[in-house]
């Protein structure tokens, strides 16, 4: 067998991977997907890198704490995720993200980097010095917790005097804190894959094809519409009020005497945010993966699933595990499995 620059694998042993976990939001689960089909097909993860969900499910799957969370989050409904948020009215972010994250917390159990069963690294950005943070060291869980700050929606974490936002604003799929790393191939998982063709105010399907149901409001907006239909059942009208306020959905359709005749109807400030966001995590990850290219990369496309949708966690595993068997048959990845008396 032989992987890509010739590196010989001995028969003895399974084929040791480096694992670089990207950021996406709620796209992220599909890095339960990767992690599952790898590990079912023989492969060693022998170290792991991730920034904000890249971080999240990386450092669990080294915690040996991924399984349980695997369960948590695809038993969570759209209501589930709605009562478990937490609006915040004067901090930096429109969540607090702390009832999500006392899960998380539970099932690390107070781990330390250093103590974890497989080698990790968590990405954050330090927004004061501009410049990426690696968490080699110390609790898991706040290393985590910095790296999953996306700007305007979780709040910043300050650390050491540092204030820590998403790593993926400045290393959207982290190779670079692997290349030391004793591995036979390295794999990156990439969430922000071109789209597939979609026209404006039109959403798609998982296969590319056209939702023709729901082709009408645009992705952010029809967020915010469905928040306030199913929140009212869990919050407050003043809590639902203030978090509204906070993404700013420009839910209006009529324009403004200022307003450009040519920008799409509805188009607010979040949705110009997020694909503000998106665009400069795609420029960065194509220099990033120039200066390291993996071995095997694994793209999960930007209209997989939006950002914030996270009660589609079983569904997203399993667009992770559909694109991660493609991308091991096309290269023909093959692991080298233990050899066993029989």
């Amino acid at each position: 067998m032989s992987l890509p620059g010739d590196v010989a694998v001995p028969a003895e042993r399974a084929t040791r991977v480096a694992l670089a976990l990207g950021s996406g939001g709620a796209r992220g689960y599909a890095h339960v997907g990767v992690i599952q089909v790898l590990v079912e097909r023989g492969y060693d993860i022998v170290t792991i890198a991730g920034s904000s969900m890249g971080a999240l499910v990386g450092g669990l799957h080294a915690a040996r704490a991924l399984e349980p969370y695997t369960e948590w989050v695809t038993s969570l409904s759209q209501l589930d995720v709605l009562r478990l948020l937490d609006p915040s009215l004067s901090s930096p972010g429109a969540i607090k993200a702390e009832k999500v994250f006392a899960k998380v917390r539970e099932l690390l159990g107070g781990v330390l980097i250093e103590d974890m069963a497989v080698p990790f690294t968590a990405v954050a950005a330090d927004l004061f010095a501009g410049r990426e943070v690696w968490f080699q060291r110390g609790p898991a869980d706040v290393a985590i917790r910095a790296s999953i700050a996306i700007p305007t929606v979780i709040t910043p974490v300050m650390h050491n005097g540092r204030l820590l936002a998403d790593g993926g604003l400045l290393n959207p799929v982290p190779i670079a804190p692997l290349a030391a790393a004793r591995a036979d191939a390295t794999i990156a998982v990439s969430l922000g894959g071109d789209r597939v063709g979609e026209r404006p105010g039109e959403r798609r399907g998982l296969g590319g094809a056209p939702d023709h149901a729901s082709a009408a409001p645009r992705p952010v907006e029809e967020w915010g519409d469905r928040f306030r239909r199913m929140a009212a059942n869990v919050m407050d009208r003043e809590s639902i009020k203030a978090l509204m306020a906070r993404f700013d959905r420009g839910r209006e359709r009529g324009q403004d005497d200022d307003d450009d005749p040519g920008l799409p109807a509805g188009l607010g400030k979040a949705d110009v945010l997020t694909q503000s966001l998106e665009v400069m995590q795609s420029v960065l990850t194509r220099y990033r993966l120039a200066s390291y290219p993996p071995d095997l990369l694994i793209t999960i496309s930007r209209d997989a699933c939006r950002s914030l949708d996270f009660h589609r966690a079983e569904e997203m595993i399993a667009v992770g595990r559909a694109a991660t068997i493609e991308a091991l048959d096309h290269a023909e990845l093959t692991p080298t499995l233990p050899v066993t008396s029989g």
